[in-house]
C-alpha cells in the first residue's frame, strides 16, 4: 500500500479545490463581459450568450482540468 506524501496531497488538494471555483467563475465572467458589452452596444441579449459561453468554456476547462488526472500527469 502506498501512502502519498503529505506535499503531493497538499497539491491535490489544492488542484481540486481550483476546480470547485473553475465553472463559477467562467460563467461569471461570461455574463460580466456579455452585461459590459450589452450596456456599450445598448441591447439585451449579448449577456444570455455571454453566459452560455462561459458555462461552455468552464465545461471545457474543468474536463481539461479533470482529465489530467486520468492520464496521471
Amino acid at each position: 500500500m502506498c501512502v502519498p506524501k503529505k506535499d503531493d496531497l497538499m497539491q491535490q488538494f489544492g488542484r481540486y479545490y481550483a476546480v470547485a471555483f473553475l465553472l463559477p467563475a467562467a460563467v461569471l465572467v461570461g455574463f460580466g463581459l456579455g452585461y459590459l458589452l450589452d450596456y456599450l452596444l445598448k441591447t439585451g441579449f449579448i449577456k444570455i450568450i455571454g453566459l452560455f459561453l462561459g458555462f461552455a468554456a468552464g465545461m471545457i476547462e474543468l474536463i481539461r482540468e479533470l482529465s489530467k488526472d486520468d492520464d496521471g500527469k
